[in-house]
């Protein structure tokens, strides 16, 4: 899909369909007046004629009479006009997309918000909105596909425009490249082959180096090699740098789960929507994409990225419960169910990521726990966090651009319940709370530094999705968040 971005003026003489907002109790925008102008008051007649009142989320579309060239008027509500912001026009945007995407038409002209920066957000959500993974459809029939190639944005000033776009192209691109590693099959997407598509990156800037079995086995990683034991495809470790500030600032630093699939190991997963386990390296495919932001709009700060890559598989050679493996802290640990596995790859990614880099904050995603589902549902994801600053920091980029995270314990009570009795710890606690000691754990890792924990197995892929800017699918959740977190707390 192309963006181009246009002056007021050209709006009358589209021939696509035009989106316009409407507020609450039917109060027109100034582009939805000219509109109704231009066509002889016929949005007028059709909004009296419907229950369409402009409250949030409302659309109706209208065919135009008059000297309108378009074929379609697109209305979107969009509630109080006093609380229009970014977010807002991202989501009209994105409505406004999905309510023409499959009519036929090619050509959607925006004309939402007319400050460049407005306009900016408005093609951001757009971009989002129209995100589809069909590489392996041969027998899609053309009425299925997308029709519209072409998205026109009205701004007042278009070089503006174009300038403020600029970041939210490359956020989108990152977001898009994190949807993508989610959304391809196993076969296709196993630990090798995701840390090719990591290293292409480097043509944006950023350093990768990639450790295999060899290299991990000499740093003492038995936590996260154990996990790809049953596997025939190797696992690795790969490091992301962006250095973007001064060569003596402590990089931010970011740890993501990478199981390409999850059978379960020995403790074997239930059958029924086994095939959903593809996406069990969903955290990593976000710290993927974040860097691919960070270095896509030249960020100020020097962050780090450590992903580890795994593939959980049963065979002769797998881990098996009751087994004992040592950690590359040097604590041990029985692993007592082979399907808390994500646990004991972020171990050891964590220790050596502080390890290596002494960051001044470190914060790990992960699709980590199934409780995480039960006590959220699919719209938020669980934070876990020892440093208030860093948590509070979270919460608000969460609420920012709409990646919603909800602040857990993390008390020592429940610490007690990961103790073994013949190792330093177990790999899962009671069965209660099992979001918590699964966090309890990690933490065991971190030494002294500010961290975080975001559970994202609620919100990694969504089926159904309740925001028009994530379709059904790959969501890539946490791009947008940590993007936003870097921007707020640590860009210089």
């Amino acid at each position: 899909m192309h963006v181009e971005f246009i002056t007021p003026d050209a709006l009358i003489e589209s021939e696509g369909a035009i989106a316009a907002l409407v507020f609450s109790k039917r109060e027109r925008s100034e582009h939805a007046q000219r509109l109704d102008a231009v066509s002889g008051g016929a949005l007028t007649r059709a909004i009296a004629a419907d229950r369409f009142t402009g409250d949030k989320g409302q659309v109706l579309s209208v065919l135009p009479p008059g000297d309108l060239k378009a074929a379609r008027v697109v209305l979107v509500g969009v509630g109080d006009a006093a609380g229009l912001d970014s977010g807002a026009i991202e989501v009209a945007a994105a409505t406004a997309y999905n309510g023409v995407k499959d009519s036929g038409i090619g050509e959607l002209v925006l004309a939402l918000d007319s400050d460049p920066a407005m306009a900016a957000s408005a093609a951001f959500g757009a971009r989002l909105a129209a995100y589809r993974f069909a590489k392996y459809r041969t027998k899609l029939e053309d009425e299925k596909k997308p029709s519209v190639t072409l998205v026109k944005v009205v701004a007042n000033d278009v070089t503006a425009a174009r300038v403020a776009y600029m970041e939210l192209s490359a956020l989108a691109d990152a977001i898009e490249f994190s949807r993508d590693l989610v959304s391809e099959p196993p076969n296709v997407l196993f630990p090798g082959e995701f840390a090719g598509r990591v290293r292409d990156l480097e043509r944006l800037g950023l350093e990768v180096e990639v450790l295999g079995e060899t290299e991990m086995a000499a740093l003492g990683m038995g936590s996260l090699l154990c996990v790809g034991q049953g596997s025939a495809r190797e696992s690795h470790l790969v490091v992301m740098r962006w250095n973007g500030a001064a060569a003596l600032d402590s990089p931010v630093a970011f740890v993501g789960k990478g199981v390409c699939f999850d059978s379960g190991g020995l403790s074997i997963k239930p059958a029924p929507g086994m095939e959903d386990m593809k996406w069990d390296m969903g955290g990593a495919a976000a710290v993927a994409g974040l860097m691919h932001a960070l270095a896509g709009r030249k960020a100020k700060v020097n962050a780090v990225a450590v992903l580890g890559l795994v593939e959980n598989m049963p065979d002769g050679r797998a881990v098996r419960p009751g087994d004992v493996v040592t950690s590359m802290s040097g604590q041990t640990i029985e692993v007592i169910n082979t399907d808390a596995e994500g646990r004991l790859v972020l171990a050891d990614a964590l220790w050596y990521c502080q390890d290596h880099f002494k960051p001044r904050a470190m914060i790990d995603l992960a699709t980590l726990t199934g409780a995480i589902v039960v006590a959220l549902g699919s719209d938020y994801a669980g934070l876990f966090s020892n440093d208030d600053t860093l948590s509070g920091a979270l919460l608000s980029a969460g609420v920012d651009e709409r990646e919603l995270l909800w602040r857990q314990p993390l008390p020592a009570a429940y610490d007690k319940q990961i103790d073994s009795m013949i190792a330093d710890m177990k790999n899962i606690g009671g069965k209660g709370g099992g979001s918590i000691t699964a966090a309890l754990f990690l933490q065991r890792f971190v030494a002294g530094v500010p961290w975080a924990h975001i559970d994202i197995a609620s919100t990694a892929w969504r089926s159904p999705s309740i925001d028009p800017t994530v379709p059904e699918g790959a969501s890539g959740f946490g791009v947008r968040l940590l993007n936003r977190l870097v921007a707020d707390l640590y860009e210089a």
